[in-house]
């Protein structure tokens, strides 16, 4: 299983992102999906996961009512919409996959994308 983030960028305080993620492989519909963010220094923090279910979705307190995840299976493919972004939601960001439930723990996933950097500006 292969995964790889794309969307990142630098943008405005206040504006949108959309991130992707593109999962290979065909085990896509048997695993949950998660995003989790990095700043440098600090852990791996969680920010939203979808089940298997598209309509099975987690967040983050910090990002609830700005962050949408959603899933397309037909495309093996998870995207987080970001809006409203803040200063403090600039990091790198991963998606997960690897787990048959979603969890907020990382070290339940087992496969990693290499990360996209999202910088919001003020």
């Amino acid at each position: 299983v292969q995964l790889a983030e794309s969307g990142g960028g630098l943008v405005q305080d206040g504006e949108s992102v959309r991130l992707s993620c593109v999962v290979s492989g065909r085990t896509f519909n048997h695993y949950a999906v998660a995003w989790f963010r990095q700043v440098p220094g600090k852990e791996r923090e969680f920010v939203a996961a979808v089940g298997r279910s598209a309509s099975d979705t987690y967040y983050a307190d910090s990002v609830k009512d700005r962050f949408t995840i959603s899933r397309d299976n037909s495309e093996t493919s998870v995207y987080l919409l970001m809006n409203n972004l803040k200063p403090e939601d600039t990091a790198v960001y991963y998606c997960a996959s690897g787990t048959p439930v979603p969890t907020k723990i990382a070290r339940q996933y087992a496969y990693w994308g290499q990360g996209t950097q999202v910088t919001v500006s003020s």
